[in-house]
This record gives structure tokens, sequence and C-alpha cells, in this order.
């Protein structure tokens, strides 16, 4: 038996580099919080690395979620209540975002290889759909199927950045929030290649300001602009993000390669050191994924809670897999569905799914620990 808490391994860590710290200074010595030098310079590089043409930052994941769908709202009509297409295993912004945006949330069961929404079961009358990329790996074989449908498509990349396919949507969107694959403490990001839907994004963000004006500073003496200052075109939001947290997202951008990489490594040695146990261990390539955490199914529910209290008694952290269709409010939503059998899969995932951390700041001994302390819960 290992010693009970012989060390504390999170699911996720966050170390402020020098870089940051000193990007955090340059920008309060410019006595300027609101977008400005290091905003701009965060969207460019980040739509860039993505191979998209249009870059926003706001003050949430969730937010970017909501603004993304009500930009697409706008831009194709769609009346209130129109049903967009939702996985039944996501983190519970994915289903708050739709419903703020006024619009209905359809839940679809997933496929248990990539965690993606399974097209297929869609029914008539869908609007759009938002295809999740969970735990750092894009859902490819959704995201393809939904594009040869030819639904309007959202993405919540909001776990998964730098990943071939992951800004595929007509928006995605991404979180920077502590502990993901990167940082801004607080923070996301849509991306488009729609110059329409980018400028009404940043006016939703603004308040619903003319998307001409985004900063206190822009175009002095420029009639066009002077005027846009307070013309609001639509109904708004406060949702900006920081330029000290733009900072920290700078230098971020500065390591992710590495980043990535040191992930990759460990989500290997863990996939090795973890076969032969009575898991599901995700079976795409190590290459495939960012790997924001380390997901896995056990034989049963009582099973996981074996290992789970196993696990957290010996200091390793662990989540359930994005629990939605057993949530007390989803519940609520849909009083009359019977959960359990129209989401079998997800079912499934609730019942039995766990994460582990795999971040980039756990060393070698940290993974040749828990591995350990897996093999000791069964041994």
């Amino acid at each position: 038996m290992i010693a009970p808490l012989a060390r504390r391994i999170g699911v996720g860590d966050i170390r402020l580099s020098d870089t940051a710290k000193a990007n955090v200074l340059d920008a309060m010595s410019r006595n300027r919080l609101t977008y400005g030098h290091w905003q701009r310079s965060f969207e460019e590089r980040f739509a860039y690395i993505h191979n998209r043409r249009f870059a926003c930052f706001v003050n949430s994941g969730t937010d970017a979620l909501r603004l993304g769908l009500l930009a697409m709202k706008e831009k194709h009509g769609w009346p209130d209540g129109s049903l967009v297409a939702i996985p039944a295993v996501t983190f519970v912004a994915t289903l708050n975002a739709v419903l703020q945006a006024g619009l209905r949330p359809l839940l679809v069961d997933i496929e248990l290889e990539h965690f993606g929404m399974e097209p297929d079961r869609l029914r008539p009358g869908v609007a759009a759909a938002v295809p999740v990329h969970l735990f750092g790996h894009v859902a490819e074989p959704t995201q393809t199927r939904l594009t040869e449908i030819g639904l309007p498509i959202l993405a919540d990349s909001c776990e998964t950045m730098f990943m071939d396919g992951c800004a595929a949507g007509e928006v995605s969107c991404f979180s920077t929030y502590s502990a993901h694959l990167i940082t801004t403490g607080v923070g996301g990001l849509t991306t488009t290649d729609d110059p329409g839907l980018a400028r009404i994004i940043r006016s939703l963000a603004n308040h619903g300001r003319s998307g001409i004006y985004t900063s206190i500073d822009q175009g002095l003496g420029q009639r066009e602009v002077m005027e846009a200052r307070f013309h609001f075109e639509r109904e708004g939001y406060s949702s900006r993000g920081t330029e000290l947290q733009a900072a920290i997202g700078c230098a971020e951008l500065d390591v992710w390669p590495l980043n990535v990489i040191r992930r990759q490594n460990n989500a290997r040695r863990l996939r090795s050191g973890l076969s032969g146990l009575p898991l599901v261990l995700p079976q795409y390539d190590i290459g495939d994924s960012a790997w924001m955490m380390f997901p896995m199914l056990a034989e049963s529910k009582e099973a996981r809670e074996m290992l789970v209290t196993y696990l957290e008694l010996n200091g390793i952290e662990t989540r359930p897999l994005m629990p939605l269709t057993s949530q007390p409010f989803v519940r609520k939503l849909y009083p009359a569905w019977d959960m359990d059998a129209m989401f079998p899969n997800a079912r499934r995932v609730n019942e039995t799914g766990l994460y582990v951390g795999c971040h980039q700041f756990l060393e070698s001994a940290d993974i040749d620990y828990m591995v350990s302390v897996f093999r000791g819960c069964y041994g």
C-alpha cells in the first residue's frame, strides 16, 4: 500500500514565466488596461497559428461560445428557439451558451472513441451544430460528417487548440482559463475567416457598439470613428479581456509547441504504463491530441469509484469526464426525457469516466508515481 498523500499531483498547473511577468510590467508601464498593443498582438498571433483571418479575445471561453452563436444567429437569421445540436458529453458551458443565445439545445449521443457527437443521430430541423473537441483532441469524424451534411458549425475547442482542425468551424471558440493549454487566468477567443462575423463578435463584446470602433484612442480626429464611439448597432455585452491578460497570453504563445510536446510525451508514458489494466485508454495517435488531460473509462461505476478514491487518497487529483445528462439542471430542462435510455454512451461515460493530469509541468518522477499508484490499486 502506497503511503497516503506521498505527493500531490493536480489535473492542471500554472506557473507564470519570467517573460509573462515582464510582459505584464510592460503593459502596466503603458498605463493602458483596455484594448491596446498586447491584445492586438495576442489576437493576431493566435489567428495566425490557427490559420484564421480573425481572432477576438474576450473574458471567457463561455462568452466566446455565446458571442459566436449570437453572431451566427444574426448572420443566418435563425429565429429564437431554433435547434442547435450539441453532444451529450461536454462541459455545461456549451449548453448554457446555446440557451443564452436564445436557441434550443438538442442533445446528441456520442461515440466512445473520440468522444464526439454522432451526427447521424441528428433529426430534421436543426439549424446548426456545435461539435465539441474534448481533452485536447479534435473529434475529426464528427466534424467531417457535419461538414458533409452541410450544417453551419460553431466548433467548441475550449479544451483543444493548436491541433489540425480545431479551428475549422464557421466560428471556433477557445478558452484560456487557468491550467488550460495556454492560460491568461480567465479568458477566451473566437476565430473566423468571415469578416462580417468578426465584426459582429467584436461589436457584441463591446456593448453592441459599432464594429468600426474598438479602442479609446483609435482614429483620433477621424469623423467616422468619432461618431462610432457611442453608436450601438445591436444588443451587446461587456465581454472584453484586458491588456494584462493578453500580455500573459503572448508569453504563453511563445512556448506552446514545447508545452504540447511535453504533454504528448506524458500521455505516451501514461498510456504505456497503464496498458494491461482494466481501463479503456484513448487509442488515437499521441500526436493527434494536445492532451489537456488524460481520459479513461473504468469497467463499471463501482470500479471507477474505487479507483478515484484510491488515487485521491494517494495525492492524485481526478475529475469525471464532463458529465452533462446526469446534471440536475439538465434533467430539469428535459423532464420528459429518459436520459439514461436515450444516451447510453453518455451514461457509460458519466458512470465510468475519469481523467488525470497530463500537463507540461509534470516531471518523469510524477508520471512514474502515477503509474505505480494505478497499478497499486489493481495489484
